[in-house]
């Protein structure tokens, strides 16, 4: 432990990996719920008309998150590579799955008697069915999302990546938003068509191109907010490394992406 915190580059690894894999995780669970966006800020709905679709907006809760995955994802690559981008990937991938399964093992579990009926007073009269619809969100769904964050991850690296090689050390707002928005517009149709269109719910392509756009629509505006926010981590990140060791990952991560 003394040497990994000793090691400056090993704990920011560490760091944003595990930021990285937590908020991956927590979106995935969140992602099943839908809400609406104006009643959520306190307004009242603006009835818009997407594709048919008419009144809120409306978003999966995952889409909170998401955009910091990909943030994480950009600052990984910047000092450490597209390699430990693919990696990383593949590996929370793994971990996804392992969480789902152990999931769905906690849902077959025989529940207790009295812990089925304990919220029955605030409108949930069976906690056994809320847990197992909540949280055993289904195949489809699970299916929708591992691919879609695959897709979105790997080519956000390798969109990332080819920026850099034309920009070098300039421009990070470009490889950073540019990758972000690239990646975002894939992940945000590819899981809702997996796992509502494809699934069993059978959404309509009007609400599923509403969602959809919705979805993207707000990470394109958050990953343009968020550009300040990665110049802010490049900063504390650089301060924290020293300018030596951080030219040095920064000119490793892209030379041996380069040697490809």
């Amino acid at each position: 432990m003394k040497n990994i915190l000793s090691n400056k580059a090993t704990f920011l690894f560490v760091v944003l990996v595990g930021f990285f894999v937590t908020n991956a995780l927590v979106a995935e669970f969140i992602g099943v719920k839908i809400f609406a966006l104006e009643p959520t800020l306190g307004f009242r709905p603006l009835e818009w008309n997407l594709f048919g679709q008419s009144g809120s907006l409306m978003l999966t809760a995952g889409v909170l998150l998401w955009p910091v995955v990909f943030v994480m994802t950009d600052l990984i690559n910047e000092y450490f590579g597209k390699k430990a981008v693919r990696i990383l990937s593949w590996l929370t991938a793994a971990l996804i799955t392992y969480a789902f399964a152990m999931v769905f093992g906690a849902i077959r579990l025989d529940p207790a008697g009295w812990w089925v009926t304990t919220f029955a007073g605030k409108g949930v009269p069976d906690m056994q069915a809320a847990f197992s619809q909540i949280f055993g969100q289904g195949m489809w769904i699970i299916m929708g999302s591992l691919v879609a964050f695959l897709l979105g991850q790997l080519i956000d690296a390798v969109s990332f990546h080819k920026m850099r090689v034309l920009t070098g050390d300039k421009h990070l707002w470009l490889r950073a938003t540019g990758s972000t928005l690239i990646s975002q517009f894939i992940d945000s149709f590819v899981v809702l068509y997996i796992a509502f269109v494809l699934g069993p719910q059978k959404w309509s392509i009007s609400l599923f191109l509403a969602i959809g756009t919705v979805n993207y629509a707000y990470k394109f505006i958050v990953a343009i907010v968020l550009t300040p926010a990665i110049y802010g981590a490049h900063f504390l990140i650089d301060l924290y490394l020293g300018e030596a060791l951080s030219l040095q990952l920064r000119t490793e991560a892209r030379g041996g992406e380069r040697a490809d």
